[in-house]
C-alpha cells in the first residue's frame, strides 16, 4: 500500500469555518497546520496563538511561506477566485471553501490556473468525503431502489438579519443559493450521475422560484426543480431566513433512501432504506472527523491534481447549475451586471511561460501582426454574460490574442457591447484588432450597412474598425455599390481593410475589378467557412465554404487572407461517429463518406503523433499556403486552451495532402 504524503497546511482567513478545519486537522492521517494568514495582524496572531502556528498579517505572506504546501481558502465567496489563483501561482495545492467562486467563469479561471501550475484543486464539499456517500452510491448501484425517479434535498437555516453579515450583502455574494443551496444541488447531480453510470450529471432544464430581500437583493429562500437526461427530477430548496428539515431523500420505484444528516454528518450516521413497507436502518461510521477526512482526500490524490470525491469538472458543473438557478429567480450580483466594473483576476499562466509558436500572421497592408486564432464574441448563450466574456477575453489576451470578431446581430448587440466594455476597462483598444460585421440578410444593402456600422462603433466604444466584413452578400445589388459606400468610411478613417463574409469568390473578383477601375480600395479580406471536413450542406442559409480545391487555389494564387469560420467543422472530429445521429445539424452538414474517410485518417495520424484528432484537424487548417486566420468561439477556458494547443502540431505537406484524401 502506498502511503499518502504528509501535507503542511496554511489557512487563508480566520473566520468560523477556518477554526473548524483547524480543529479537525490534527485528527487526519496526513495533515498538519503550520501557518495562518489574515488581513490583519491582530486576527492572525489570535488564531495562531490558539492553534500553535505561525501568523502572517497578509494573505500574500501566507502564500509566500515556503513551509506551506497546501492552503485552505476560507474567505467570503467573492475572494475565492483571486486567492485560489494566487495560491496556484505560488505552487500551493488548493482546498477552497464552497462555493468555489462567485460564478462559473471565476471557477473556470481557478481550474485553469491550477492546471497551468500543476497543483491540486478541490472544492471543499466535505460531506462528499464521508463514507456515508460511498454507502449511498453503493445502494444506488446495487438496484435496491429500482429505477430512481426523484431526489428531494434541502439545506436552509435562519441566520437572523444583519446588514453587515456576508449572508445579506450583495457585494460579498450573499444569499442562500451560494452559501448552502450548493449542497443539495451537488447531491442531486451526484445521484443523477450514478443513475446514468457517470461520476455526476448536469441538469438539462431548471425551473425555480425565490424571494429576494427588498433591502439586500440577495435570495432569502428559494426552491428549484432540476430535470436530468435520464428523466430523474430533483427538488432542491434553500434559505437563510428559516430552517428546513435539511435531509435528502432518493425515491425509486422499489423503495426510498433517506439520508438524515447529509451535509454535516458526524462520525456515526444513519440511513433509512424503505422497501415493501419496511424500513431498515443502516449505520455508517467514519474513523475520524469530517474535516480531517476532507484533508486526507487532498493528500491522497495530489498526483492526480483532483480528488474523485469532488472532481474539478464536477465543481464546474455545480457552479453552472447555481448560475442557472440564480438566473431563474433574477439574482444577479452587482459585480455581474453587464456594465459593472470588473477588475482583472491574476494571470492564469505560469510566469515566464513561452509564447505560442507561430501564433501571429501578416495581413497585407496592416503593420501590426494578427493572431491566427481570432476570438469570437457570439456569447449570447452564456449564463452570466459579462463575467463569461471578460474571463474568456482576459485569457485570450493573456496568451497574446489580439484579434476579435464581432457581428451586429450577435446577441442583439450584446457581443459588441461586452467587447467594448472590456476594451475600455482593460485599456486594450490600441492593442487589438477589431473585426466588425454587418448587413446580414435581409438588411444586406449599402444603406443598412452604414447605419448598422455606426451603431456597432457606438456599442464597441470605438471610432474605427480595423477590419470590416459584410456578413452576407446580396447578388441583386452590384458589388460596386458596396465598394463605393465602404470607401467613404475608409476615407473618413473609420475602416481600415474591408471584405466579405459568405461572399462567392466570383463576387469578390467583381468588387475588386470595380475598385481597381475606379481607383478605390477593394476587398482585402474574406471570411468564408473553411475546414478539413467538407461542409456538405450550409450550416445557415447563405453560407459559403472555401474548402474545395478551386477555392484553395484562388486563395493561394491571390494570397488573400481568409478568416475561416467553423474551422473545426462544428465538432465533427470530436463527436462524429457513423452510428451517432443525435445531433441533427452535425449529421446534415458534415456526415458523408469522404468526411468519415478523413476522420479515419486523422485518427490514425493523431495516434502516430501522440496527440488528439481535433489538433490534427486544426493543424491542417493552419497549414495552408495562404494567410489563414481561424475564428474560434470557445465558451470555456478549457476549450480555448485546447484550441491553442493546435499550434504544437506540425504537418508535412505529404501529411496535409493525405488527411484531405488528396493522395
Amino acid at each position: 500500500m502506498t502511503l499518502s504524503p504528509s501535507l503542511s497546511w496554511g489557512i487563508l482567513g480566520t473566520g468560523r469555518i477556518a477554526g473548524v478545519f483547524a480543529k479537525a486537522l490534527p485528527s487526519s492521517r496526513t495533515g498538519r497546520l503550520v501557518a495562518v494568514g489574515s488581513r490583519s495582524r491582530e486576527s492572525a496572531e489570535k488564531f495562531a496563538s490558539e492553534y500553535g502556528v505561525r501568523a502572517h498579517a497578509s494573505y500574500e505572506a501566507l502564500l509566500a511561506d515556503p513551509e506551506v504546501q497546501a492552503v485552505y481558502i476560507s474567505t467570503p465567496h467573492t475572494g475565492h477566485a483571486r486567492w485560489a489563483i494566487l495560491a496556484a501561482r505560488a505552487g500551493k495545492h488548493i482546498l477552497c471553501e464552497k462555493p468555489a467562486a462567485l460564478n462559473y467563469p471565476e471557477a473556470m479561471a481557478i481550474a485553469e490556473a491550477a492546471r497551468n501550475q500543476g497543483v491540486f484543486f478541490m472544492e471543499a464539499f466535505m460531506y462528499r468525503c464521508h463514507p456515508q456517500i460511498a454507502r449511498v452510491l453503493e445502494i444506488l448501484r446495487c438496484g435496491d431502489l429500482g429505477t430512481v425517479r426523484q431526489v428531494t434535498a434541502s439545506f436552509a437555516f435562519n441566520a437572523g438579519y444583519s446588514a453587515e453579515s456576508r449572508l445579506f450583502r450583495q457585494d460579498l455574494g450573499g444569499g442562500g443559493i451560494l452559501d448552502v443551496g450548493c449542497y443539495p444541488v451537488s447531491f442531486a447531480r451526484l445521484v443523477a450521475g450514478a443513475v446514468e453510470g457517470k461520476p455526476f450529471a448536469n441538469p438539462v432544464a431548471i425551473k425555480a422560484f425565490g424571494t429576494l430581500g427588498e433591502e439586500t437583493g440577495v435570495d432569502l429562500h428559494s426552491a428549484a426543480l432540476l430535470r436530468f437526461g435520464s428523466g430523474l427530477l430533483a427538488q432542491v430548496s434553500t434559505g437563510i431566513n428559516g430552517a428546513h428539515e435539511n435531509t435528502a431523500v432518493i425515491a425509486g420505484d422499489k423503495g426510498t433512501l433517506r439520508i438524515l444528516t447529509p451535509w454535516i454528518p458526524g462520525q456515526k450516521t444513519t440511513l433509512e432504506l424503505t422497501r415493501g413497507g419496511k424500513t431498515e436502518r443502516i449505520e455508517v461510521e467514519a474513523d475520524r472527523p469530517l474535516y480531517s477526512l476532507e484533508a486526507d482526500a487532498v493528500a491522497d490524490h495530489l498526483a492526480a491534481g483532483e480528488a474523485p470525491q469532488m472532481p474539478v469538472d464536477d465543481t464546474l458543473g455545480n457552479m453552472q447549475t447555481l448560475d442557472r438557478w440564480r438566473k431563474e429567480i433574477g439574482l444577479i450580483y452587482e459585480q455581474e451586471a453587464e456594465t459593472a466594473p470588473r477588475p482583472a483576476l491574476p494571470p492564469l499562466r505560469k510566469a515566464g511561460a513561452p509564447a505560442i509558436p507561430d501564433f501571429y500572421g501578416k495581413v497585407p497592408g496592416v503593420e501590426k501582426p494578427v493572431a491566427r486564432m481570432v476570438m469570437g464574441t457570439d456569447l449570447c448563450g452564456s449564463i452570466t454574460g459579462g463575467p463569461d466574456a471578460f474571463a474568456l477575453f482576459d485569457y485570450y489576451a493573456e496568451h497574446g490574442g489580439n484579434c476579435f470578431d464581432t457581428g451586429y446581430i450577435y446577441g442583439g448587440g450584446k457581443g459588441e457591447r461586452l467587447l467594448g466594455q472590456w476594451m475600455r476597462q482593460r485599456g486594450m483598444r490600441d492593442q487589438v484588432h477589431v473585426i466588425v460585421k454587418g448587413a446580414h440578410t435581409p438588411d444586406c444593402n449599402p444603406e443598412a450597412m452604414i447605419r448598422q456600422f455606426h451603431e456597432s462603433l457606438e456599442r464597441l466604444q470605438t471610432d474605427r474598425a480595423d477590419f470590416y466584413m459584410l456578413h452576407r452578400d446580396n447578388p441583386e445589388i452590384p458589388a460596386g455599390e458596396f465598394v463605393d459606400a465602404l470607401n467613404e468610411e475608409v476615407r473618413a478613417g473609420r475602416i481600415g481593410l474591408f471584405g466579405g463574409s459568405n461572399w462567392s469568390l466570383a463576387r469578390v473578383d467583381e468588387a475588386n475589378a470595380y475598385a481597381e477601375a475606379n481607383g478605390m480600395q477593394g476587398f482585402g479580406l474574406v471570411s468564408n467557412q473553411f475546414s478539413l471536413a467538407r461542409m456538405i450542406d450550409p450550416v445557415w442559409k447563405g453560407c459559403i465554404s472555401a474548402s474545395d480545391p478551386a477555392s484553395r487555389q484562388w486563395f493561394t494564387q491571390k494570397q488573400m487572407p481568409l478568416f475561416a469560420w467553423s474551422s473545426q467543422s462544428r465538432g465533427f472530429f470530436v463527436r462524429a461517429a457513423r452510428d451517432y445521429t443525435a445531433d441533427a445539424e452535425l449529421v446534415r452538414c458534415w456526415y458523408s463518406e469522404d468526411n468519415f474517410a478523413r476522420l479515419d485518417r486523422v485518427r490514425e495520424l493523431a495516434a502516430k503523433k501522440g496527440t488528439e484528432p481535433i489538433r490534427i484537424a486544426a493543424a491542417y487548417v493552419l497549414a495552408q499556403p495562404f494567410p489563414l486566420f481561424a475564428l474560434i468561439g470557445p465558451w470555456t477556458l478549457a476549450e480555448m486552451a485546447s484550441s491553442f494547443r493546435a499550434f504544437s502540431v506540425t504537418l508535412t505537406e505529404e501529411e496535409r495532402r493525405w488527411i484531405n484524401l488528396e493522395d
